[in-house]
């Protein structure tokens, strides 16, 4: 009764207005009578035939297949060489420095691991450690840290970040720099010796510079008191992370390589995304063209073991490797390629054949009819 003495009209501008029995006018809910809310906007729908699916395919599989193998011998061609000295094995060099070493220890423990390369290392090659079993990517581990005091705010570098809590204050003095990241930095350290045939042990000189970000170098990362030179006095009042044998301060002797703008200290707090990783730690930069970087023969690694892993079961490594313009050493990239082109080209052919056949049926078929 009430629905036949109801009008509904359209207006101009497409909306839906009903009157009623007191000559009022109401305001329907209905979406408005344009081409977008109406649907009747123009479309177009891709229809997927033989003629365009099956070349698709082959033509996938033809550019992806010699793209991954392009890579994967790329990858294949870079140099890599691995020592693992967590000093677990009995004869291992570091057996005894990972038996009775601890933070607190002020006698540094030196092992020495000799090593052959068994080809020559041409261009540039750069040095990594590795740890295992070490959750960089752990919620309040990555959070643990105070980005304002890292950029050389003042005000945070006397009062650290709630965040970096345990390792906030220690002995009524700000951390610096605060936080569970800073505190658990890496410190071993190493040095590389060639052995001549002759007799001697010749020293590899190792970079300490350019391993870190640019960005992060010179401008995530700024010490306090506006490039003051005296580190010390611009670091006054403050106190060096508990498991740190020494300031921040006095990480190396450049005053542009010291402090919050150390290299080796950027690299650190770049948190890991995976349990096992590797972190830039040294450069080999080529010197002559003529001599390889690293030739072939046998070298002397002695490494200044102050990281502690027994505790999380991890494993300690160090890597040489060269680079190409792909980066370091990764066939997965290459395989995924491959995988992928293969699946795709295999799939072309089996849908062919398909189409042929039932192709074949349904032509005869349509024939007879």
């Amino acid at each position: 009764m009430l629905g036949a003495m109801m009008a509904s009209t359209y207006n101009e501008d497409g909306h839906i207005t009903v009157s009623g029995p007191g000559g009022g006018t109401l305001r329907s809910k209905k979406p408005e009578n344009t081409a977008f809310k109406q649907q009747r906007l123009p479309a177009w729908q891709p229809i997927l035939t033989a003629g365009t699916v099956l070349p698709a395919f082959f033509i996938i599989g033809l550019i992806f297949i010699p793209i991954g193998i392009g890579l994967y011998v790329t990858s294949n061609n870079i140099k890599e060489f691995e020592i693992d000295y967590t000093g677990e094995d009995v004869s291992s060099p570091c057996f005894n420095c990972s038996q009775n070493f601890s933070w607190n220890s002020t006698r540094p423990c030196t092992c020495v691991i000799p090593f052959y390369l068994e080809q020559p290392y041409e261009s540039s090659v750069f040095m990594y450690y590795g740890l295992s079993n070490f959750y960089q990517n752990h919620r309040r581990y990555v959070k643990s840290r105070d980005d304002s005091q890292l950029n050389g705010d003042m005000e945070s570098l006397l009062k650290p970040s709630k965040e970096c809590e345990p390792y906030a204050m220690n002995e009524n003095k700000p951390i610096a720099p605060c936080g569970a990241i800073a505190n658990s930095m890496f410190n071993d350290t190493f040095e590389l010796f060639y052995n001549d045939p002759n007799g001697t042990k010749v020293q590899i000189p190792l970079s300490n510079t350019g391993i870190a970000w640019w960005t992060d170098k010179h401008v995530k990362f700024r010490n306090p008191g506006l490039n003051n030179p005296n580190l010390t006095a611009a670091f006054q009042g403050t106190t060096k992370p508990v498991n740190w044998r020494r300031p921040v301060y006095e990480l190396d002797s450049s005053p542009d390589n010291n402090g919050f703008i150390n290299e080796d200290f950027i690299v650190w707090m770049r948190t890991a995304a995976l349990p096992t990783f590797r972190k830039l730690y040294r450069i080999i930069n080529k010197t002559s063209n003529m001599v390889p970087t690293l030739p072939r023969g046998n070298y002397t690694l002695e490494v200044v073991y102050n990281y502690p892993v027994r505790s999380f079961d991890g494993r300690k490594r160090m890597i040489l490797s060269t680079i190409s313009w792909m980066g370091g050493k990764n066939p997965f990239l290459g395989i995924a390629y491959i995988t992928v082109g293969s699946v795709c080209f295999f799939l072309g052919v089996v849908l062919l054949i398909i189409h042929h056949k039932c192709g074949n049926r349904s032509n005869s078929a349509d024939i007879s009819n």
